[in-house]
């Protein structure tokens, strides 16, 4: 079974992030790139499932510039076979991406495609949705836990309320949560390994998708500084601060 695996860019989230003075979006000069947290699950569930022998190859996508290669690398380090690449400048909204995707998806008809549930740049949460929708695919979003039986991918989702399993039929999309696995960490000889795996270089015009998106950023902005808390002695100055400072009740 092959199971394809979306991995991207965003700032390290070790890394307080910076405005631009003209509020246009994000600083990026000079910050410290990872690959997405979520999108380290889905590589590493991706690579349990090859240990375990349900999974026979695992292909990692990315979209995104040039240094975009670095995550598809460490991403091979850490178990996949081999990656693709396309390139583009610039960003790309969640649209966008899923339409790219699926593109891939259609060359490469892997039985299981595996996102991360948002990235911690955008916090969007709708890649994995839209790629499901375009490519007429069932999906198990918010996965908790993953198990392959036969034909029927059984995925536990956390949801409000606790936890739900869905049984789907493959092809199927994921995206996962926090608490599907841990990711490892990539050893040296892996690392090492991985600059000789196969990477393919591609675009969005090769791949025949519009990457011009129907969305634009009016400002961005740093959260406001919170006021520091305060302690009270009992309940009675508790209500007294609520009702005549706060103003709440």
């Amino acid at each position: 079974m092959k199971v394809l695996v979306a991995v991207k860019r965003v700032i390290d989230y070790n890394v307080k992030v910076r405005v631009k003075p003209d509020n246009s979006g994000v600083d990026l000069a000079n910050v410290k790139m990872a690959m997405n947290p979520f999108c380290e699950i889905a590589v590493e569930e991706a690579v349990r499932l090859k240990e375990k022998g349900v999974a026979s190859e695992i292909v990692v996508v990315s979209i995104g510039p040039k240094a975009a290669q670095e995550q598809i690398r460490t991403a091979l380090a850490l178990g996949a076979d081999r990656g693709i690449h396309i390139e583009t400048e610039g960003e790309v909204q969640s649209l966008q991406a899923a339409k790219l995707l699926k593109a891939v998806v259609d060359k490469e008809e892997p039985k299981l495609v595996i996102l991360g549930k948002q990235s911690i740049d955008s916090d969007n949460n709708q890649t994995g949705q839209m790629l499901a929708a375009l490519s007429g695919m069932p999906q198990g979003t918010f996965a908790n836990a993953v198990a392959v039986e036969g034909d029927k991918l059984n995925v536990t989702r956390e949801v409000d309320g606790g936890l739900m399993t869905v049984s789907l039929n493959l092809p199927a999309v994921v995206t996962t949560d926090l608490r599907l696995n841990e990711p490892r960490y990539a050893s040296l000889p892996n690392i090492m390994k991985a600059k000789k795996k196969p990477l393919d270089v591609t675009s969005p015009a090769d791949l025949g998708v519009d990457v011009g998106g129907s969305l634009s950023v009016v400002k961005v902005e740093a959260p406001a500084s919170r006021q520091a808390g305060i302690k009270v002695e009992d309940v009675a100055q508790l209500v007294d601060k609520l009702k005549n400072e706060a103003k709440v009740i």
